[in-house]
């Protein structure tokens, strides 16, 4: 008899191996010239570096990640940085990065990934580091996507929305780009350290003031935007995408031939997202990517993969489903401030939980996973391309 967990499970890992860093830069490298400079930034930044030491030997090259992840690289300098909430580490970095743009004497190669944007806070004007980690704690309470969070970050930073193009001008930039962000957005991953801003600043206040979240920002963040102006065109880039969630589906599938592919991103609130992979969700095999969004109510641990697991669980109980395995997972092997990655449920999982729409009310979802074996822990993974979902299901 099929073992389903292990199953899931192992279409899951294939969709992992999809984006593993070192073989997408590796395969990219082939028509880059030789650069002056190597800066990479994010929860992939090792393995991106690794590969393009391997490449181009003796270039200086200055890698910040997360903690997780930031293990000694022989040929590079590694910082460390916090993520999701940006620390001093992470301004620290930031200041390294400024520094070692601005004193390039050629091109600059930039390897970016998913999480860039919390790991390397520099403050614009007189922001302070309190200023932006208090932004982003709002943030991430607020419900808003990722494109959202990230254009109101852009805002507030002299290295994303461009700002690293700034910082290395006049030398040249190539990235090569490792997308957490569902479209691919390229303005978006890690809040576009190479490309132009989202919107403006005008932009980012409606957003904010949608979001009832305005009069909570710091009264210096509020000054900063309402007092900023539209930035001189950027200088010149190339940027080129080398994994993306997509690419990571279709390795899924590959992995299970048979599967059905959910075609459009699972996206938005984790409620309606449940709903929606339960009507697409077919009697054998379904695979889905996305990045679902979660609007904190509680002080519970856990994550929006977390939640979403358990959300489906209950879906698939309203509908009388009577054996199916669900798992909804990060790629990067971390869901929100968990060690966790995501959920991993089944028909059983619900009558294993006390008290779950407690939990459930307080964003307490790490919790409830726990007193069901449902939590799914895969390590940090050393990539990032937004969150994968399988689901099995018999009858």
């Amino acid at each position: 008899m099929l073992d389903q967990r292990a199953e899931v499970m192992r279409i899951f890992q294939a969709g992992v191996a999809a984006a593993d860093p070192y073989a997408a830069v590796a395969q990219a490298l082939g028509d880059v010239a030789a650069p002056a400079l190597i800066v990479a930034v994010g929860k992939a930044a090792r393995l991106m570096a690794k590969a393009t030491i391997a490449r181009f030997t003796g270039v200086p090259c200055l890698v910040v990640t997360n903690y997780e992840n930031a293990t000694a690289l022989e040929g590079a300098a590694i910082m460390a940085a916090g993520h999701p909430v940006p620390d001093q580490n992470g301004a620290d970095a930031a200041k390294a990065v400024i520094a070692a743009l601005q004193a390039a004497d050629g091109p600059v190669l930039a390897l970016i990934s998913g999480g860039g944007s919390a790991l390397l806070p520099a403050p614009a004007g007189d922001l302070t580091l309190a200023d932006k980690a208090q932004v982003n704690e709002l943030l991430l309470r607020s419900g808003l996507d990722i494109v959202a969070m990230n254009m109101i970050r852009q805002q507030l930073s002299d290295l994303k929305g461009g700002g690293l193009l700034r910082q290395a001008a006049p030398q040249p930039v190539t990235a090569l780009v490792l997308s957490d962000v569902i479209g691919d957005d390229l303005s978006a991953i890690a809040s576009g350290p190479t490309v132009g801003p989202i919107g403006t600043a005008a932009q980012a206040i409606k957003r904010l003031r949608d979001a009832g979240i305005w009069n909570d920002l710091p009264p210096a963040v509020r000054q900063h935007l309402e007092a900023t102006k539209p930035p001189e065109t950027l200088p010149d880039a190339r940027n080129v995408l080398v994994g993306s969630n997509s690419k990571s589906v279709a390795a899924m599938k590959k992995a299970a031939p048979d599967a059905h592919v959910i075609a459009t991103a699972i996206e938005g609130d984790v409620a309606a997202a449940a709903r929606q992979i339960c009507d697409q969700a077919v009697i054998g095999t379904t695979v889905w990517g996305g990045e679902t969004t979660v609007v904190l109510k509680g002080n519970g641990r856990g994550g929006r993969n977390q939640e979403l697991a358990l959300l489906i669980a209950q879906e698939a109980a309203t509908r009388g489903w009577a054996q199916w395995t669900c798992l909804q997972g990060g790629s990067d092997g971390r869901d929100g401030p968990t060690d966790a990655a995501g959920g991993l449920v089944d028909q059983d999982t619900l009558a294993k939980i006390a008290n779950l729409d407690a939990l459930l009310a307080n964003n307490d979802s790490y919790a409830a996973l726990s007193q069901a074996d449902g939590l799914l822990m895969t390590d940090a993974t050393g990539t990032n391309v937004a969150d994968l979902g399988v689901m099995i299901r018999t009858r």
